[in-house]
């Protein structure tokens, strides 16, 4: 019985939290929490303790990863370049728009955060208004920050 559970007459009696014949299928449902406090993201099924995603689009073990959604990047590539260089299309409403993370100035791209960190990251490569190459990372933490990381 995968030890959450005692076998009795060779069938499984599970221990509270458990199911199946083996009792292998964990009810608990805190792997399945996305960051935003859904179940699965809202996107999907928690089976055994793991997301079943149904919306096709989403993937990862909390249905939050999105290859073909406007990313993160986008979504924010206007406010830190008003944040950071002080200019593009926020560039007169920064200050109302565009306070929502906290901002760091790296000297070079190799001084960004890298994959590996406790954190999901993702790193940015997003053109400006003068049509010149800008590189960020855009992170949340365990508290809802978000946190951004601009090379200069």
């Amino acid at each position: 019985c995968t030890g959450n559970g005692i076998c009795k007459c060779r069938v499984c009696e599970c221990f509270p939290n458990f199911t199946g014949s083996a009792c292998d299928c964990s009810l608990d449902t805190a792997p399945c929490m996305a960051s935003n406090g859904q179940i699965c993201n809202g996107r999907g099924t928690c089976e055994c303790g793991t997301c079943n995603c149904t919306d096709p689009k989403f993937q990862g073990p909390t249905c939050e990863m999105c290859q073909t959604c406007v990313g993160v990047c986008a979504e924010h590539k206007d406010c830190v370049q008003c944040r950071a260089f002080d200019k593009g299309e926020k560039k007169e409403t920064c200050s109302q728009e565009c306070m929502h993370f906290n901002m760091t100035r790296v000297e070079s791209r190799d001084k960004l955060p890298q994959p590996g960190q406790p954190d999901p990251l993702s790193h940015c490569k997003e053109k400006d208004v003068d049509d010149c190459w800008f590189y960020f990372t855009y992170s949340v933490n365990s508290n809802g920050e978000a946190n951004v990381h601009v090379v200069e």
